[in-house]
Parts: C-alpha cells; structure tokens; sequence
C-alpha cells in the first residue's frame, strides 16, 4: 500500500467527505446558527480518552481543509502511533461554525479508523514471529470502505482487493454455477486473455481435487482455503507444496489466529478486522 493512500485514492475520498458532510449538515447547522456569530473564532483540540493506534489523522486534515480551507489544522501525533489516556492529537484553529460543523465527522472517522487499527495492530502483533500476513476483507462499512482498508494499514495489515473491480475471486458459487473447477478456470483464462486485463486471481479450492484441478493453471495467483481446520490446512499446503501463495479464512479468531499462522500459509483474511473492531473513545474539546 502507497504511503500517501489519500492522493491514490482521493477521488473517493472526496465524494465521501462531501456526501457525509452532506448528510449531517442538511440545510444548515443550526445549533451553531442559532447562537455562534459569524465572526467568531476559536481553537479546539482532540483528546484521546482511550489507549490504542491513531488511525484517520490525514483524513481528519482533508476534511477539515475540504469544508473551510480556512482552518488551521496541527497535528501532534502521526497516523500509525500509539496513543495514550489525556494525550493531545490535534489542534485546529478558524471559525467557530466551521469547527462545529466539522466536529462529528472527524471524531466519526478517528474513531472508527483508530479502532481498526488497534484491533489490526494486536492481530499483526501475535502472529509477527511467522511469515504470514494478515489481510482485511470486503466486509466492511458501504461507502466507508476506502478509509477502513487504510485503518487496516496504518495498523500493520495488509489489504487484500478493494472490490469486485481490481481482482478476481473465484469461490465456491461461481465454481458450482460454472459447472465445476476445471471448467470455471477454463472461462476465466478466455475471459482474461479476450479482455486484456491484467489482474490477480485468487481460487477458493474446498478439497484435495480442487486443488489438483487448480495448480496447473499458471494464471492462478493464490489459492484460498476457506473454513479448513488446522489438520485439513496442513494437508492442503502439503499438497501445494509451495507451488502458489497461500491464504486461509472463515472461522479465525483471537483464539486459532495464532495456530493457523504457524501451519505456513502466506495470509489469513479476516473480516474481523473491520466489523468487529470497537471504535476508540476521542473528544474535541474547545480551549
């Protein structure tokens, strides 16, 4: 993953920010209208109420920059840091509308993206003494995908494909709507070589003869063991034998993440990392 993910994917990082700031502000902010005057000024800055990784820090900037350009943002702290109970992440000085109408947003996004990357961060953690990599999933919030794959990041994971566009996933329905293994793989090298693309292909093998049908098929860039259990694992990866990258999912937990690692595949995916992480607690406070 680039390190400037906003500038690679900042196209939907603005229609994002636009729509959600959309949504909240509707006709007008007004709780502020109806007491802040105009021309008043005011400096706020983020308090960290929770231990964690600071995730969303960049983003936080191009929200604030994106509504009123205006505002003054200085950061204390860098996306992927630690961050402790009172310690101070940010300031942000300007209009004091605007800080209010920007308030929710922010601390949404923080939040969120720093819970994603604390739980992504203790995951990596417990695994780092194998070669294997975690990766992030398709399960995760509509329209906020982009942001939670790069909390996922900043807390040491990797991210598998974005969506349905930048890689192909063969699983078990397109294998059985297709009519079997052999021949799903057959369309998808037509369908490859007829439209020029040129995109990794992931193949969800369930058995020893999935995997035999799958290995000859040099455009095969990983094969996926879903649901396996630790001994059915080892033996899919004795049958593979290094011949394509590896990933297993389904069922992993804080409990067999570890055990699972230690069979040997490459990468184990878990939706975990982004429905199940809790939000860290921050507060914007006026000073």
């Amino acid at each position: 993953m680039p390190k400037d993910y906003y500038k690679l994917h900042q196209i939907q990082f603005e229609i994002f920010i636009d729509s959600a700031l959309k949504e909240d502000i509707g006709s007008g902010d007004h709780s502020s209208l109806s007491c802040i005057d105009q021309e008043s000024k005011s400096t706020a800055v983020l308090m960290t109420k929770q231990e964690g990784i600071l995730a969303g820090l960049d983003l936080a900037a191009q929200i604030f920059a994106r509504y009123d350009p205006s505002l003054k943002f200085k950061p204390f702290a860098l996306d992927g840091s630690k961050i402790e109970v009172g310690s101070y992440v940010f300031s942000i000085s300007g209009t004091t509308r605007s800080i209010l109408a920007t308030e929710r947003l922010v601390l949404n996004t923080l939040q969120r993206m720093s819970g994603i990357a604390t739980l992504t961060h203790k995951l990596s953690e417990k695994i780092k003494h194998t070669s294997c990599k975690l990766l992030d999933t398709r399960k995760t919030t509509p329209n906020f995908r982009y942001a939670e794959k790069w909390a996922v990041h900043i807390g040491g994971g990797t991210n598998h494909r974005i969506g349905l566009f930048d890689a192909i996933m063969i699983k078990d329905n397109h294998i059985d709507f297709c009519g079997g293994m052999t021949q799903t793989l057959k369309k998808t090298a037509s369908y490859l070589k007829k439209s020029g693309i040129n995109l990794e292909v992931i193949v969800e093998c369930r058995n020893a003869e999935e995997i035999e049908q799958t290995l000859p098929f040099t455009f095969v860039s990983r094969i996926l063991l879903d649901n396996h259990s630790i001994p059915e694992l080892k033996s899919a990866l004795q049958q593979i034998n290094h011949q394509k990258p590896t990933e297993a999912s389904g069922n992993i937990n804080h409990e067999n993440l570890v055990a699972i690692a230690e069979t040997g595949v490459n990468y184990i995916s878990m939706g975990a990392l982004t429905y199940d992480a809790k939000s860290i607690d921050l507060s914007l406070n006026a000073l």
